[in-house]
């Protein structure tokens, strides 16, 4: 019997094996452009382009690099700015109510997808103090983004979406891109400003 096919072409022409990756499947370009073209919250936005995971990565390195003052090293800015790049090569972000409902196999095939970003770019793993600074800009991104981009009260974001902490005011990625604070990007613009920082980051880290 023939193996069914696990594998997606990508723009590049590389073929990556989605559940058998490897870190040498697609190319820098690949990654940015489909992170650019996965949409977080479902796809919903009160604007009339929905959020990609690409501009919330970058969101999250912003506040990463507001908490150090510019002081941060590049491997940590780089393991932020790819917290979520196994869903840009899924193409798929799920919702973290739906997650427990797919099961050990779905979170085997994320494992593996990180596992193989991380051999590729040299991630290290997070310290218990990394990872909980991480998971703080995270929610308070996902805050943000509910309040500014989705219209969630805040009220909603602490009682219904359980996210303790207040949304930010002011846009941090405005004050490095200008525009309209909050407003998604479109996928192109998304993946041209994720592709510079990760070029930025792994021409300083390697």
């Amino acid at each position: 019997m023939t193996k069914a096919r696990a594998w997606v072409r990508l723009p590049s022409g590389k073929r990556l094996d989605l559940l058998n990756p490897t870190p040498f499947d697609w190319e820098d370009k690949d990654l940015a452009l489909g992170l650019a073209r996965t949409y977080r919250w479902g796809g919903h936005s009160a604007w009339p382009l929905p959020l990609s995971v690409a501009q919330h990565s970058l969101l999250v390195l912003a506040l990463h690099r507001r908490r150090f003052q510019g002081a941060g090293n590049g491997l940590a800015e780089l393991r932020e700015l790819l917290h979520d790049a196994d869903e840009g090569l899924l193409g798929f972000d799920c919702i973290s109510v739906v997650k427990p409902f797919l099961g050990e196999a779905y979170r085997t095939l994320t494992e593996r997808l990180e596992n193989a970003v991380a051999i590729r770019y040299g991630l290290t793993a997070w310290t218990p103090s990394e990872r909980k600074a991480h998971k703080r800009a995270d929610r308070v991104a996902a805050a943000s983004e509910a309040v500014h981009v989705v219209g969630w009260t805040q009220e909603e974001v602490r009682n219904t979406l359980r996210i303790p902490y207040t949304a930010l005011a002011a846009d941090p990625l405005r004050e490095v891109y200008g525009g309209k604070p909050w407003e998604p990007w479109a996928p192109a613009l998304a993946a041209e400003r994720f592709l510079a920082e990760l070029e930025h980051l792994c021409a300083g880290t390697f």
